[in-house]
């Protein structure tokens, strides 16, 4: 599949690249050595303290636009993985899917949710036990009552070993 990308795409992604380099911070790091060097070489005038100020406000105003871009495609492209991994395992809910849509109101119910299965994964005694959304208190009755099972099983065993000896 080709890609083509827009001027500004393929700038944005040179830009994020060459300025995230330790090339670049070299760079910036000699520009400061050098505009502090030229100090006394202009009297540390109000130019001279200018220029680095204006220089400074320059780069930081359009690089907060490149680091924006970049994360906007960051993320984008990390929510479709998350997307694609929940929406093609059996036992995840596809209600969340782009669940980065949901209001923060809903996001801090969902949120809420959480630390419910959290809870009840505590109480089973192991927090790495995984739910989905959908049939978390399903799974977590059928988990307990199999544990209770089991432990009746193992209890009733051990009676008739103790009888039998």
């Amino acid at each position: 599949m080709a890609k083509k990308k827009n001027l500004f795409e393929r700038f944005a992604n040179w830009a994020t690249s060459a300025t995230g380099s330790s090339a670049a911070f070299i760079i910036a790091a000699s520009v400061i050595v050098i505009w502090i060097v030229t100090g006394p070489v202009f009297n540390y005038s109000d130019t001279w303290q200018l220029i680095i100020n204006t220089g400074t406000t320059i780069v930081t105003f359009l690089m907060v636009f490149l680091i924006q871009k970049s994360q906007n495609k960051d993320s984008k492209a990390i929510h479709l993985k998350l997307n694609e991994l929940i929406a093609s395992h059996q036992g995840t809910s596809n209600r969340m899917v782009n669940i980065e849509d949901l209001t923060e109101k809903e996001l801090d119910h969902l949120s809420r949710f959480y630390v419910r299965l959290s809870n009840l994964a505590e109480k089973e005694g192991d927090i790495t036990c995984t739910h989905s959304i959908d049939a978390a208190e399903e799974n977590n009755s059928n988990k307990v009552n199999s544990f209770k099972l089991r432990k009746s099983y193992k209890n009733g065993r051990d009676v008739k070993s103790k009888q039998n000896n």
